[in-house]
């Protein structure tokens, strides 16, 4: 029998693309959750609350099938840098992030029949020294529409980061490693993580 597809809260293509590398079945729901960010909330503290607020927003539509939520900022300095609203902003972004070492922080939930886990995962992402004719041609590029703090790693945004630390599918948009711990550990074997239930050796 093959596995319930998993809900997912989000109408991104990058998180829909990475279920895809990860041979996870799901469909798609768009989340009706409003995210509001209160002065000198911890970065953590806010992407998993957004994540949870996702993925509750559409679990009474979701029947039997687990539901996921996640929800990813960019954070320099303790400054959360979202989506740019126009390519002015996301040029300041860029400055900022130029030459230094900021952290990609996703929050995700997961919400299944009778439990729900919620977790974050950091990875740290050093962009190379840029200069202006660095930044002026990314922005042509056009990837930083919708792009929290302004790039995409996964496009022309790879030629401006020197090294990254940690989970990279996390800062493509979904903290790959981290779900496929929880599904490893809550739903074990179902989705091809773990070791399922029925071919657990028995203890002597």
């Amino acid at each position: 029998m093959s596995p319930p597809p998993i809900l997912l809260a989000s109408t991104s293509p990058q998180r829909r693309a990475i279920l895809e590398q990860l041979g996870i079945p799901f469909d798609v729901a768009a989340p009706s959750y409003e995210e509001h960010d209160p002065p000198g909330a911890a970065p953590s503290d806010l992407v998993r609350e957004h994540a949870r607020g996702k993925a509750r927003s559409v679990a009474p539509a979701a029947g039997d099938r687990p539901v996921l939520g996640v929800d990813t900022s960019v954070v320099l300095d303790g400054r959360i840098y979202g989506k740019p609203a126009g390519a002015a902003e996301a040029a300041g972004m860029l400055e900022h992030l130029g030459g230094r070492t900021h952290e990609v922080v996703s929050g995700l939930c997961l919400v299944a029949s009778g439990w729900e886990v919620t977790d974050s995962e950091t990875t740290r992402v050093t962009f190379r020294p840029l200069a202006a004719g660095d930044v002026s041609a990314y922005l042509e590029t056009g990837e930083w529409e919708g792009r929290a703090g302004g790039y995409a790693i996964q496009g022309r945004g790879a030629t401006l980061v020197e090294r990254i630390a940690g989970d990279y599918l996390n800062v493509v948009g979904l903290p790959a490693a981290l779900l496929v711990r929880i599904l490893a550990e809550r739903l074990p074997g179902v989705y091809g993580f773990g070791n399922s239930r029925k071919s657990r050796p028995r203890s002597s």
